[in-house]
């Protein structure tokens, strides 16, 4: 595993004609080493969230997939899986709910995953379109003082990878919030319309985070 590469950098570099230039994670192969590790702008102590994304992948159904991973020194308190048969799930400190939901391609998509403790309420949108509803976790709350990964699934506080697990592909456009955005506010933010940046991650404005292994960080314009 290569020395850490801490990346500085202001994610909105250009803004012309309706476009803003940011930073897209590749993660070009299999390995049990590449990761990206991402700092919240606020304690993940959460009842509440939506987590959005947009990714690639030319991975089949053949293997679950990890696409976002939060990790507390005991527990996974927010893990999302594409799973071996392709459909999608999360999990809070054990147990899933499960989505079945159109595959990932090499053509990009948007994710995104909302959940409610006070309800349990839980559902996937892709590309602006949203699942059925599921209770899930009602009461529960995400615990503080943990690591965001991307690409890797940690089953210790920041080791013990599984290649077979790993994410391969590109990701970009992370954001998340405390909070369940309206359906028409996901919609607006899959068709690239502006709407309030996420307050735990604002990819646009975000200006540190650490890339290790083969994970590579290279600029792509995102149409607004």
């Amino acid at each position: 595993m290569r020395i850490t590469v801490v990346l500085f950098f202001i994610a909105i570099s250009t803004v012309l004609a309706g476009s803003v230039t940011i930073k897209s994670l590749v993660f070009p192969t299999e390995t049990s080493t590449s990761y990206v590790k991402m700092n919240p702008m606020k304690p993940m102590t959460l009842n509440a969230f939506t987590l959005c994304m947009r990714l690639a992948t030319e991975l089949t159904g053949e293997r679950e997939v990890i696409l976002f991973a939060y990790r507390t020194v005991y527990y996974d308190e927010l893990n999302v899986w594409r799973e071996l048969d392709g459909r999608l799930s999360f999990a809070l400190a054990g147990g899933s709910v499960i989505f079945q939901v159109p595959p990932f391609s090499g053509l990009q998509s948007h994710l995104c995953i909302t959940w409610d403790s006070s309800s349990g309420a839980s559902a996937i949108f892709m590309d602006g379109k949203k699942s059925l509803t599921k209770t899930y976790k009602q009461g529960h709350t995400i615990q503080g003082d943990g690591q965001v990964i991307i690409g890797q699934d940690p089953d210790s506080y920041l080791g013990d990878f599984d290649a077979k697990q790993s994410f391969v592909g590109e990701m970009f456009d992370i954001n998340m919030w405390d909070s369940v955005l309206s359906d028409r506010t996901i919609n607006d933010l899959f068709i690239g319309k502006r709407v309030p940046r996420g307050n735990i991650f604002d990819w646009e404005t975000m200006n540190e985070f650490a890339v290790k292994g083969q994970a590579q960080v290279v600029d792509r314009e995102l149409y607004l």
